[in-house]
């Protein structure tokens, strides 16, 4: 069987990256001898001209998005085409004038949610809006919707109206390089993020959008503060918007704040093995794989009770009402000082991440590749 898989460029979205990385490397392993092409859409930039957008001709973005990428890709042969990204499902509407079948993972429909999510990552964020809505619309032309969560299978089903039996949820996967490690340079490590041994150290990681609700963790530190306890945030991610940054001001926190911007893997593996607890407390997620990484890393995990945390979560985790400050507080508090409470999260958490795995995942999909293609 040949297979197409239509894939971000590299290095644009890492959890892309990690998605696309992980399913074809197992799918390979799954099927050796079956024919795996990856497609990728040609960076615009690639003469070395890296400010085109900036110096105004940012429409060639759009052509090469929306109308030479799509033409490529229809000119490949395949059995089966799988779009990894619904931001680019609208290569569906090319691809369905070769009657092979097309399959389309969808990670989320946040846009949906939360409508103003561009307005400050983008020079025009109608333009935006509009371009994303006519792309995600094309999972209509696909014959199959892959979704990584029950909760995002809903929100599809919902929000583009289209049939259920249509859709398959397949959950992401874990990689197995994250995993518990001796504790023996945590002191170490703790120093370089300018924390001590007693410090209470709550790690963040992902970006700054409305969604991942940082308001409300702000509001926690500074509740914690007040209490007397010595605490720092480990921000790992985007660097936080100037709104953010007026609040962090306002409230005196710079010095309860580390930011660690864009760690290599083995950074990130220390730092889940380091900090005392994950608080994710998002307003929405598509799947919410951070949660899974460091319960894998046997990290207890504060998270919200709304979207798809819970599904994903389980019971391993302490989950919360995302805008209430107080019950995260005392989640919080409850994990710090009851150690035998704190163990048990982390025992139930990495039995929790092990459910999740990508051989399963390249399981399923090879069985739908099969179905589509009647082999």
């Amino acid at each position: 069987m040949k297979i197409a898989i239509v894939r971000r460029e590299k290095g644009v979205a890492l959890s892309m990256d990690v998605y696309t990385d992980n399913l074809i490397d197992r799918l390979k392993q799954l099927q050796p001898t079956w024919e795996i092409i990856e497609i990728a859409p040609t960076p615009w930039g690639k003469n070395g001209d890296e400010n085109l957008w900036k110096s105004g001709t940012g429409v060639r973005k759009y052509y090469e998005r929306l109308w030479n990428h799509p033409r490529q890709v229809s000119q490949i042969e395949a059995d089966i085409y799988h779009i990894v990204d619904h931001s680019n499902a609208h290569v569906a509407y090319w691809l369905k004038k070769t009657g092979k079948p097309i399959v389309v993972t969808c990670h989320d429909l946040v846009q949906f949610v939360y409508p103003d999510i561009l307005k400050d990552r983008s020079r025009f964020p109608a333009l935006s809006m509009a371009s994303w809505k006519y792309s995600v619309r094309g999972m209509k032309s696909a014959n199959r919707i892959v979704a990584v969560s029950t909760n995002t299978a809903r929100d599809v089903a919902k929000s583009l109206d289209i049939p259920t039996d249509k859709i398959t949820v397949v959950p992401n996967g874990v990689e197995p390089y994250f995993q518990p490690l001796p504790a023996t340079d945590t002191a170490a490590i703790r120093h370089r993020y300018r924390s001590t041994p007693a410090t209470l150290c709550l790690l963040n990681v992902g970006s700054n959008h409305q969604r991942k609700n940082i308001p409300t963790i702000l509001q926690v530190l500074v509740a914690l503060r007040e209490r007397g306890i010595d605490v720092k945030l480990w921000k790992v991610g985007d660097e936080f918007t100037p709104e953010q940054l007026a609040a962090i001001r306002s409230h005196d926190l710079e010095s309860t704040i580390v930011e660690i911007r864009n760690p290599d893997k083995q950074t990130l593996l220390e730092i889940y093995n380091t900090a005392d607890m994950l608080l994710a407390p998002s307003l929405y997620e598509g799947f919410g794989l951070t949660i899974l990484e460091a319960m894998a890393c046997g990290m207890p995990v504060i998270s919200a009770n709304v979207s798809s945390l819970p599904e994903v979560a389980g019971d391993a985790a302490i989950l919360v009402p995302p805008l209430d400050v107080n019950a995260i507080v005392d989640g919080i508090l409850s994990l710090h000082q009851n150690p035998a409470l704190r163990q048990s999260y982390v025992d139930k958490g990495i039995i929790r991440a092990k459910l999740f795995n990508w051989e399963q995942a390249a399981v399923s999909l090879s069985k739908i590749y099969q179905t589509l293609t009647n082999r």
